[in-house]
């Protein structure tokens, strides 16, 4: 019965030292509007998409945030107007973003981009 705590303590051990990316690393590194940003999608988004780079969406049909940026021709301009309007469908996501919020869930989403971003298949 011992083997299961030690078993668990190992665990957290050797994914504390697993490597990070720098996308993944401490929000504390982000700029204070990424940060507000990550916030918000943590609490109100992560139920459904991955907010974090390299995780997979809790919803196989929602997208992760980093397939999201990553999208060809995707800019501050482009993502911004498509925050106000992307969970007005009321049958499935009836969810509207505080536009207050707006700016801050783009910058942290922009900061997802990547320019060597592979799509999961």
């Amino acid at each position: 019965m011992m083997k299961l705590p030690v078993l668990a303590v190992l665990l957290l051990v050797a994914g504390a030292c697993a490597p990070v990316s720098q996308r993944e690393a401490t929000a504390a590194s982000l700029p204070a509007v990424e940060m507000r940003g990550l916030a918000f999608a943590q609490a109100h988004c992560s139920e459904c998409h991955a907010v974090i780079a390299g995780q997979v969406s809790p919803l196989a049909e929602a997208p992760p945030f980093e397939a999201v940026v990553n999208v060809p021709g995707l800019t501050e301009a482009t993502i911004t107007p498509w925050l106000r309007n992307s969970h007005n469908f009321p049958d499935m996501m009836n969810f509207a973003i505080d536009p207050a919020e707006i700016d801050n869930l783009a910058a942290y989403m922009l900061s997802l981009q990547n320019r060597n971003y592979v799509p999961r298949i």
